[in-house]
């Protein structure tokens, strides 16, 4: 780097601590002066956080890319009561493919010695133990990548580079028959086709649901059409039997849809591009031309293919008549807001069934069982916001539930729910509103599956099928009744100044030359926290007002900034979207904080007691 070149503000990095230890080091355990001489790139994640996986989806190619100064290291931090359980994490780790080392941190030690406020979030720490970058959300791979690259030339020059391998240690693979599957369907033949999300297959099993008759696909990650043994998948998920016999198959990390003809097993793509959907893409059209954003489900409704497109908190179809796809309900806002479908709010839609009158869906971040009517109204049954989880029976309309994945339609006119992060079978009843608890000693239950009189549920982390009977075994099991909530962040009533940081990547500038690149959306629950500073601006900071009648609630904010490369000689630069969601619990205390800042990307450069850039809690500044 010249003299000339803009001098990078730093900040001593924090150590990193977890109370869970280290995975995918071969149980050697690290500090941050280990990694002394390597870039290091903090992923701040939780798995139940689908613009995590998407993370890190992006940073595969970058990790390979660099594997000999880069060091990938996720920071596994919490937000449901079942992610702080090491074994929960040790799973998801397998189950998403996670090649780099991982620090479980249930406390959220590390998490709030980075001052972290969102998941995700990547921070980037130099050779010499500096943090010189910080990111919310997705879509910054590309520059991280920029970053990394100049990193590489200035400490290679200094001579504080160090390369070599890496401290990732792979886990040995355990030979059961599935492995964390996700969906299941039962075949008019009398067997079963399972999603075996992290072996990128299909497996059908015989009648038993144990006994294998065949896989369909590599095995691989790969995006591939063609016959049972030569197509692949990407972590495919939701299965759906269409009226000519195929099956739709939810393609979930590829971003697509699938076609099974079941006779053949052979393997065709009916939806998507194989890119991810991001704001500005196409929301119709073509089904082959539209991109989609981790269909997490499929079920038919209406005559069309619905799907739980979880990466964008909506509900899209497709349409197999006329081949093309659709945005159905949801604004891509994430949260919990019932009425038409046009103006409804969800978050990471999960599990999808229907009924001749009723589409019901597990909004899995909102712990909420919601359905779509005939006329495309969307309510709310179990469930009432991003942050308020727990497992409690009773009336629906103070039940709880903790991140449900699945969501079947039972012959009597209820619903079982597959409660995957209580570990248990609910069922919710129309007739009587009520939710009792069917069954418990379930390992990550994602779908279930009615049989005859049987229910077969998908026990994910116990990677099988497990059959219950209905109605006789269907009995009431008390449940643990517990209640949790995130911790609020206090703030003082009245003014508050929101900042949302953003600073364009090095080499790149605000894409301007349609209009403003920047855009911030804000609102609350309950709606009356805000008196002033609602609704949506081009302007990334805004004065808002809190109501001091209203205790506590959430203040939901949505940015999105555009920037494109700065080279005046190119006449067709790279552009990219930084895009991110905060629901930020807050609660009005006198003396409370009087200003929220949210880092998109870069440094808070405005945090009291220093010049230049925002100092995590716990560390020192530079002295130089």
């Amino acid at each position: 780097m010249t003299d000339s070149a803009p001098r990078r503000a730093r900040v001593r990095a924090p150590d990193l601590i977890g109370k869970g230890g280290w995975l995918n080091t071969g149980e050697t355990q690290y500090t941050l002066a280990d990694l002394r001489g390597r870039i290091v790139v903090l992923d701040f994640w939780t798995f139940c956080c689908i613009n995590c996986l998407h993370v890190l989806d992006e940073l595969r190619e970058l990790e390979e890319k660099h594997r000999d100064t880069l060091v990938v290291i996720g920071v596994h931090s919490p937000k449901f009561v079942h992610e702080a359980e090491h074994q929960a994490v040790v799973d998801a780790v397998e189950r998403y493919g996670v090649a780099h080392p991982v620090l479980d941190d249930p406390e959220l030690a590390t998490w709030k010695q980075y001052a972290v406020r969102a998941w995700p979030t990547l921070v980037v720490i130099d050779p010499e133990g500096y943090v010189v970058a910080q990111h919310a959300g997705e879509g910054h791979v590309h520059a991280i990548e920029r970053l990394v690259t100049e990193l590489e030339a200035e400490h290679e020059a200094k001579g504080t580079l160090r390369r070599g391998d890496g401290p990732y240690v792979p886990p040995e693979p355990e030979p059961t028959t599935l492995r964390f599957p996700g969906k299941a369907l039962l075949l008019p033949s009398g067997t079963f086709l399972v999603s075996d999300t992290t072996r990128h297959q299909l497996v059908e099993l015989a009648g038993d649901a144990e006994t294998v008759v065949r896989r369909i696909g590599s095995g691989t990650r790969g995006f591939t059409d063609g016959g049972p043994g030569a197509a692949s998948f990407n972590e495919p998920q939701g299965l759906a039997l269409l009226d000519d016999g195929s099956v739709v198959v939810a393609d979930t990390v590829n971003h697509a849809l699938r076609r099974l003809d079941p006779a053949t097993g052979e393997v065709t793509t009916l939806a998507g591009t194989g890119k991810q959907w991001w704001q500005g893409s196409a929301t119709s059209g073509p089904a082959r031309e539209v991109d989609l954003s981790s269909p997490w489900d499929v079920a038919v409704f209406g005559g069309k293919v619905w799907i739980a497109m979880a990466g964008v908190h909506q509900l899209w179809t497709y349409d197999p008549a006329g081949r093309t796809v659709a945005v159905a309900a949801g604004t891509t806002n994430e949260g919990l807001v019932d009425g038409p479908a046009a103006e409804a709010w969800f978050a990471q839609p999960s599990g999808l069934a229907a009924t001749a009158d009723r589409l019901w869906l597990a909004d899995s971040e909102t712990s909420a069982l919601r359905w779509v009517d005939p006329d495309g109204q969307v309510h709310t049954a179990v469930g009432t916001g991003l942050f308020d989880f727990g497992h409690r029976d009773g009336a629906a309309g103070q039940a709880l539930l903790q991140h449900p994945l699945g969501v079947t339609a039972l012959p009597d006119g209820s619903v079982a729910v597959a409660d995957t992060y209580n570990h248990a079978l609910r069922r919710y009843d129309p007739a009587t509103g009520e939710v009792t608890t069917l069954a418990t000693d379930l390992r990550e239950p994602s779908d279930a599956v009615l049989a005859g009189e049987d229910i077969v549920v998908v026990e994910s982390a116990r990677h099988r099928l497990t059959r219950l009977r209905l109605p006789e075994e269907a009995v009431r099991v008390e449940s643990v009744a517990h209640r949790t909530q995130r911790a609020a962040t206090e703030v003082a009533p009245g003014a508050l100044r929101l900042d949302v940081i953003f600073q364009a990547p090095a080499g790149q500038k605000l894409d301007t030359r349609y209009g403003p690149s920047t855009r911030l959306l804000v609102s609350a629950t309950p709606p009356e926290l805000l008196l002033k500073g609602e609704g949506a601006d081009t302007e990334l900071s805004r004065d808002l007002a809190l109501n001091p009648a209203v205790t506590e609630g959430v203040l939901h904010v949505s940015a999105m900034a555009a920037s494109c490369d700065d080279d005046p000689a190119n006449a067709y630069p790279a552009c990219h979207v930084h895009q991110q969601d905060w629901g930020v619990p807050v609660r009005l205390t006198e003396g409370g904080a009087d200003r929220l800042p949210l880092v998109l990307a870069g440094m808070d450069e405005t945090a009291p007691g220093q010049d230049r850039a925002a100092r995590p809690a716990g560390t020192s500044p530079e002295n130089d």
